[in-house]
């Protein structure tokens, strides 16, 4: 859904998927959760606003080894997620 809005998405967010892919905790560990769960922020290159308008993808980094991509938004498109959503996500994913 996101690719068809903004064309460059996956170019935007692979510097971070790489750095994950790497091994790095990137972001900042959201509060609230009880699960080491992270939002990091990219530039979306479609509306040259910068990170602080661009896309937030949030993780579970699961084990040292293992990292599971929970959600990425558009800025433009929600302000936030809520803890609630974000667990709920985690726990549909995880049956």
């Amino acid at each position: 859904m996101l690719a068809k809005k903004y064309r460059n998405i996956r170019s935007d967010i692979q510097p971070a998927i790489e750095q994950l892919q790497e091994g790095m905790v990137i972001g900042d560990q959201i509060s609230d959760i009880g699960l080491p769960i992270f939002k990091v922020r990219a530039i979306n290159k479609d509306i040259q606003k910068g990170k602080s308008s661009g896309y937030r993808l949030i993780y579970y980094k699961k084990t040292r080894t293992k990292i599971i991509l929970v959600t990425i938004y558009s800025k433009l498109d929600q302000s936030d997620i809520s803890p609630k959503e974000i667990r709920s996500i985690v726990h549909e994913f995880e049956g």
